[in-house]
C-alpha cells in the first residue's frame, strides 16, 4: 500500500527539502518577511529610470506598481514552475539593479521606449541562452562578475546625491534642509543596523525610509496630498508608455546586462541549491533561468524591467533555515496583490527625494561592497588580473567622471560606452580572454602589475608569515568549470 501512494505522488512530494509544506498562517508570515527584505529593491529601480526620463509622479507610480506585480508573477513562476520554466526553489525575483544603470543612460536620452525595446530583444537572446549558458558562464569569472557589480554600484551613487540634493528640478535643490532630511534618514539607517539585529536590522533601510519621510512631513517637505487621487486597485496597463522602438546600440548594451543578470541569477540558484541542500543540476540551472528571462523579456509590456533572483532573500533562507518553496510563493502573491493596488505606488512616488538619497547611499553603496567582496576571492598574485580590474573599472567610471566624453564617437558605440556597467563588462570580458584564456605568451612573474603582498607585521630578519594552504587559495580568473547534467 505505502509502495503504490509513493509511485501515485506527484513530483513535488517526494521528499525534497523545499517542497516542505506549511500552515497558512506561517507561510503569510514568513513570505511576508521575504517581501520587507526586498522591498527597497523591488521600488528603487522604477524611481531611479523614471526619474530619468523625467515622467510625472503618476506615471513613476504606475512604474513602480508594475514592477511589484511583475516580480510577483516571475517569483511564482520561478517557485512553483510550470513545465520547463521555473527552478521550483525558494527563490525571489525581483527587478534587477543590474539594468539600472544602462536603463538610466537610455532613457535620459530617448525615453522609455528604446528601454523597453532592448530589454524584450535582450531578454529573448536571454531565453534562447538558458538551456547551455552554464557553458557560457566560464566569460564571466569573479575577477569579471565582481569589477561588473562594483561598476554597478558606482554608477548608482551620483542618482543617490542628486536624490539627497532635492531630486532633478527641485527649486530647493541643494539647501540644507533637503540635504539635512537626507543626514537624518541616513543616520536613522546607522543607529538601527548598529543597535538591532535580526529582522530588526535586515528592515533598517525600509524603517529608515518611513521614520524620514514622517520627519519630513512634520517640517512640511513632503507632500501626499494626490495619494487618494485614482483608482485604489486596478491591474496595470499594457504597452502605457507606448509601443517599444529598437535601437542597436541599447539592444546591445541590455544584452551584455542580461548576460551579467544571467550569471547573478545562476549563482543564485546555485547558492540556494546548498543552503537548502537539494539536488541542483544544468538543467534545472537552465530550468531557472529560463523563468528568469520570459519574465525579463514580458515585463516592458506591462511597464516593467529585467528580473532577476533577490540574493539578500537567499541570504534570509541561510538565516532562518525556512527552506519551503511555498513559503517564497506566498510572497510572490503578496508582490502580485501590492502590484494591483496603484495606490501602493502613488505613496511610494510621494517619499521625498532626500529622504530616498539618505537611503540609496546606503543601498547603492552596499551594491558596491558586494561586487568588491567578489573581488575578493581573486587571485591578483602572478598574473594580470590587477590590470584587468583597473582597466574595466577605469573605463566604467568615464560615464560618471565624464558624462560627455564619448559624445563624439557614433551614436551606437556611445551608447554601449556611456553605460559604465556595459563598458566595464566589455572591457572587462575581452581583457580576461586575452590574459587569462589565451595562454600563449604567458610567464610566470612577467607580470610587474601583480599584487604586492602583505607584509604587515613582519619586521626584517623576523619570522616569514604563514602562507595559506593550497586548499584555501582563492578564486582565480580562470574560468569555473561548466555544469553537468546528471541522470534523473
Amino acid at each position: 500500500m505505502k509502495l503504490r501512494k509513493r509511485s501515485a505522488e506527484p513530483e513535488v512530494r517526494t521528499g525534497r527539502p523545499e517542497d516542505e509544506k506549511m500552515p497558512f498562517g506561517q507561510l503569510v508570515v514568513y513570505g511576508l518577511q521575504h517581501v520587507l527584505t526586498m522591498y527597497g529593491g523591488v521600488i528603487a529601480p522604477p524611481l531611479i529610470v523614471g526619474s530619468a526620463a523625467k515622467l510625472s509622479p503618476t506615471d513613476i507610480a504606475l512604474l513602480v506598481t508594475a514592477g511589484l506585480f511583475v516580480s510577483g508573477l516571475a517569483t511564482l513562476l520561478q517557485t512553483l514552475g510550470i513545465g520547463r520554466f521555473g527552478a521550483r526553489l525558494p527563490i525571489v525575483q525581483g527587478i534587477s539593479f543590474a539594468s539600472v544603470s544602462t536603463m538610466t543612460a537610455i532613457a535620459s536620452q530617448d525615453g522609455l521606449r528604446p528601454v523597453f525595446g532592448s530589454i524584450i530583444v535582450a531578454g529573448l537572446i536571454g531565453l534562447v541562452l538558458s538551456s547551455f549558458f552554464a557553458q557560457l558562464v566560464r566569460l564571466f569569472p569573479p575577477v569579471v562578475t565582481g569589477t561588473i557589480i562594483t561598476i554597478i554600484g558606482l554608477s548608482l551613487m551620483p542618482v543617490a546625491f542628486t536624490w539627497a540634493m532635492g531630486g532633478t528640478g527641485s527649486k530647493s535643490l541643494g539647501s540644507m534642509a533637503n540635504i539635512g532630511i537626507a543626514g537624518l534618514t541616513l543616520l536613522i539607517i546607522l543607529v538601527i543596523s548598529r543597535l538591532f539585529q535580526g529582522a530588526i536590522s535586515r528592515l533598517s533601510i525600509l524603517i529608515g525610509i518611513v521614520l524620514g519621510t514622517g520627519f519630513a512631513l512634520i517640517v512640511g517637505k513632503a507632500d501626499f496630498s494626490k495619494v487618494g487621487t485614482g483608482r485604489i486597485a486596478s491591474l496595470p496597463p499594457i504597452l502605457h508608455f507606448g509601443s517599444p522602438t529598437f535601437q542597436i546600440g541599447a539592444i546591445v548594451s541590455m544584452t551584455i546586462v542580461i548576460l551579467v543578470i544571467m550569471t547573478e541569477t545562476t549563482a543564485d540558484i546555485l547558492a540556494i541549491g546548498e543552503i537548502v541542500d537539494t539536488k541542483v543540476d544544468a538543467r534545472r540551472v537552465g530550468d531557472g533561468l529560463r523563468a528568469d528571462m520570459l519574465s525579463t523579456t514580458v515585463s516592458p509590456l506591462l511597464g516593467s524591467f529585467p528580473c532577476s533572483a533577490f540574493a539578500q532573500n537567499v541570504g534570509l533562507v541561510a538565516l532562518t533555515k525556512i527552506k519551503s518553496r511555498y513559503v517564497v510563493a506566498m510572497g510572490g502573491v503578496i508582490l502580485f496583490l501590492l502590484g494591483l493596488l496603484p495606490v501602493v505606488g502613488r505613496v511610494v512616488a510621494a517619499i521625498p527625494f532626500p529622504v530616498l538619497g539618505g537611503a540609496g547611499i546606503v543601498l547603492f553603496g552596499s551594491v558596491t561592497a558586494s561586487g568588491i567582496k567578489t573581488l575578493s576571492r581573486v587571485d591578483f598574485g602572478d598574473n594580470l588580473n590587477l590590470v584587468i580590474v583597473a582597466t574595466a573599472i577605469g573605463i566604467g567610471i568615464i560615464p560618471i567622471a565624464s558624462p560627455k566624453f564619448w559624445d563624439s564617437f557614433p551614436t551606437q558605440f556611445g551608447t554601449v560606452m556611456q553605460s559604465g556597467i556595459s563598458a566595464a563588462a566589455v572591457v572587462a570580458v575581452l581583457l580576461n580572454l586575452l590574459f587569462n584564456e589565451i595562454k600563449a605568451g604567458n610567464r610566470k612573474g612577467a607580470s610587474v602589475f601583480a599584487a604586492v603582498p602583505d607584509e604587515r607585521g613582519t619586521v626584517p630578519g623576523g619570522p616569514v608569515p604563514p602562507q595559506p594552504s593550497p586548499r584555501a587559495q582563492p578564486e582565480s580568473g580562470r574560468r569555473p568549470q561548466p555544469l553537468v547534467d546528471h541522470p534523473e
